[in-house]
């Protein structure tokens, strides 16, 4: 086998397998992306049904070039990079092993558990949420931060509705009847892609954010059709009671989210009334929140009904599938050419993307979260 940290490595061995976690449709790769890596000629394993998800069958990854491999552990044993999309399970790390080169999101500030058992395995782990671009964004990030941000509004939606425990209020009423009010905090991809869907439903839209920057593009897009707020402890809670549904879109890099809404808060809100924590992979941003799923989506405390779903995405799968392979199949690309290694060199946005390598974290956010040594990743790359 090569060696997948080599920079002169010709051939890699990637693969791919079917996502375990509850719901979760999403797939690493797309026939489409079997296909690129397979003109380069790597080889590319794929474990059968891992596309079914988003209507990709087996039949249509052998076409491009891949191999179907029935068992997700033969697969481990022997890619040299595994490309997934949610966080590894624990029976999946279990099955790392040093050099391996784990690409995937990982979202480790909040999950200390995770974070031992990839140091342990001495995998090569690279996150999608820390990966750079030249104007400081998160490019493999925002793909599904502009579904998550859309979706927000649906299931914010649906959670007002008196069958699912809500107020009973329409979002954009109807006429001689007011719409529901939304309070988005943040104005970040998330925080923008919620206010264009609530605005566009006909919702009384309020958007809190610090940076000026931030609220004057806000303004200047959305004119009269949604209003922005400087993001204070005094605007916050106003805007959190008088809100029918308040949106966590709260994102600081590869950090765990601090908690703007209080325990405290929702003796202010209305009963009934909906929050939705977009921000609940990096730990969320309300205080009571807690990670839920696709199958039991929200719980109810003060009578405020929480939706705190940690991987929305994955309902819409064939949407973000090709979203995210958009943005992630040109570093995988470099990864398997060049080696992790030279494919850092030359690339210092993927090399903020190393998250643990060799036992170590390499992402300062991180360690400081889980107060964990902190090794940078300049250090992994020799």
């Amino acid at each position: 086998m090569v060696h997948a940290g080599k920079a002169e490595s010709k051939v890699m061995i990637v693969g791919t397998v079917r996502e375990i976690k509850n719901h979760e449709y999403r797939v690493g790769l797309t026939p489409e992306s079997v296909h690129e890596l397979t003109a380069h000629g790597h080889d590319v394993l794929v474990e059968s049904g891992a596309g079914e998800g988003i209507g990709a069958h087996d039949v249509l990854y052998e076409r491009a070039g891949g191999r179907i491999v029935s068992d997700a552990a033969d697969i481990f044993a022997a890619a040299e990079m595994i490309v997934k999309v949610k966080e590894p399970q624990p029976d999946e790390r279990a099955m790392l092993r040093p050099g391996q080169i784990l690409y995937t999101y990982l979202h480790l500030a909040p999950d200390p558990e995770q974070t031992r058992d990839l140091m342990a395995s001495g995998a090569v782990c690279i996150a999608y949420e820390t990966v750079t671009d030249g104007g400081g964004g998160l490019p493999l990030l925002k793909p599904m931060s502009q579904v998550a941000g859309r979706m927000s509004i649906q299931a914010g939606a649906t959670a007002l509705e008196k069958a699912h425990g809500g107020r009973g209020v329409l979002l954009g009423g109807v006429p001689g009847v007011l719409p529901a009010k939304v309070a988005v905090i943040g104005g970040g991809v998330v925080g923008f892609n919620a206010a264009q869907m609530a605005a566009g439903l006909g919702a009384d839209v309020t958007v809190l954010d610090r940076d000026p920057q931030v609220l004057e593009r806000l303004g200047t897009y959305f004119e009269a059709r949604a209003k922005t707020r400087f993001s204070n402890r005094a605007n916050l809670a106003e805007c959190v009671a008088d809100a029918d549904l308040v949106i966590g879109a709260v994102l600081i890099p590869g950090a765990a989210a601090p908690k703007l809404v209080s325990a405290e808060m929702l003796k202010t809100m209305k009963k009934g009334a909906v929050l939705v924590d977009v921000a609940i992979d990096q730990g969320g941003c309300f205080e009571t929140s807690r990670p839920t799923t696709h199958a039991e989506p929200t719980y109810v405390i003060d009578g405020i009904v929480h939706y705190c779903v940690a991987n929305m995405p994955g309902a819409v799968a064939r949407t973000s599938t090709y979203a995210l392979n958009n943005v992630t199949l040109p570093h995988a690309l470099r990864i398997a050419d060049l080696g992790w290694r030279e494919a850092m060199r030359r690339d210092p946005h993927l090399l903020a993307g190393l998250n643990v390598w060799d036992g170590k974290v390499t992402y300062r956010a991180v360690a400081d979260d889980l107060d964990l040594p902190y090794t940078p990743a300049t250090e992994a790359l020799g």
